[in-house]
């Protein structure tokens, strides 16, 4: 077993090697001068089970394309299996036509990870389910929520407390967290003009005087939850926090969830995290590091992952 890792989220790549006690595999991963990506695997790989960790965030297609040409030195190497384990998985949102004439990139993507030289696929809570079906390979998806709700647990407690899903759409996700905390669920009716702006309409479920805890699986412009938050605070609810798994929080995002009215913004280090989000008061990450490295273990040794969904 090896692991390998592009240039998108070292740190993490390196929690999950000192988790395994395997080195990561010595390999260069740079650019020429009109920026092409150029990778070259300084050990040898025949006949080896790879992992390859590269979230495709910013700058996604730096990223995709560093995760496509690595993908394709292993397979020309001679890899016996190649494992893409991608904790964020870039172009998921664009998973279905939105409109005439638009793409379904996330299938693109997979259908170029595929062709790329991937055997397999180990990712982390999909921004929609399906998308395991755009893949022709085997796929598992885990699910941030065993490591997110030991931290609700620890901060919170179990009394009092109400899970909120910010939008209609993650209904199930909330309703997850809910069951596992035995908390009450609300959900935020919003109604979104354009894309990256949305407006809080009405609230169904009780808040106030409650503990409320946004759940969502991706925060990048935070609009949606800040909006939210605004919206439960004028509903009565005593403090508002947020936990999403992905933390893309792109332009000004960190400044604006730090003028909410959000006690904690808490996310995992699927994406690595930016200078805004390490010197923010109020955004705080949690490592997937283990959960990750735990199922890339159990793949390598073809043993069952589906505990870890639990």
């Amino acid at each position: 077993m090896k692991i390998l890792t592009g240039n998108s989220n070292r740190p993490l790549a390196e929690a999950i090697s000192a988790y395994l006690n395997l080195p990561l595999t010595q390999a260069a991963v740079r650019r020429f001068s009109d920026m092409e990506v150029f990778v070259e695997i300084h050990e040898n790989v025949r006949g080896e089970d790879v992992f390859v960790v590269q979230s495709t965030s910013f700058p996604a297609n730096d990223n995709l394309m560093e995760l496509l040409v690595t993908l394709d030195a292993l397979r020309r190497g001679s890899a016996r299996r190649v494992t893409a384990v991608i904790p964020y998985y870039g172009y998921a949102r664009q998973d279905r036509k939105s409109g005439p004439r638009t793409p379904i990139s996330a299938k693109l993507v997979a259908n170029l990870i595929t062709v790329a030289g991937a055997d397999r696929v180990l990712t982390l809570d999909l921004h929609a389910g399906q998308i395991q079906g755009f893949f022709d390979i085997p796929t598992d998806n885990l699910f941030a929520a065993p490591v997110l709700v030991k931290d609700i647990e620890q901060n919170f407690g179990r009394g009092n407390i109400t899970i909120v899903s910010p939008d209609v759409g993650g209904v199930v996700r909330a309703r997850a967290y809910a069951k596992r905390l035995d908390a009450d669920l609300a959900i935020i009716d919003k109604r979104r003009e354009k894309a990256g702006v949305s407006e809080v309409m009405n609230i169904i479920g009780d808040v106030d005087g409650k503990r409320c805890v946004l759940v969502d699986d991706i925060v990048d412009s935070a609009g949606t939850l800040c909006n939210a938050a605004v919206a439960l605070k004028e509903a009565g609810a005593v403090s508002v926090s947020a936990y999403v798994t992905h933390g893309v929080l792109s332009g000004g995002a960190v400044a604006r969830v730090s003028a909410a009215p959000i006690d904690w913004l808490v996310i995992t280090d699927s994406i690595m995290a930016t200078e805004a989000v390490r010197v923010s008061q109020n955004v705080r990450q949690v490592t997937i590091a283990p959960l990750i490295a735990e199922a890339m273990r159990r793949i390598s040794e073809e043993r069952s992952v589906s505990t870890l969904f639990d």
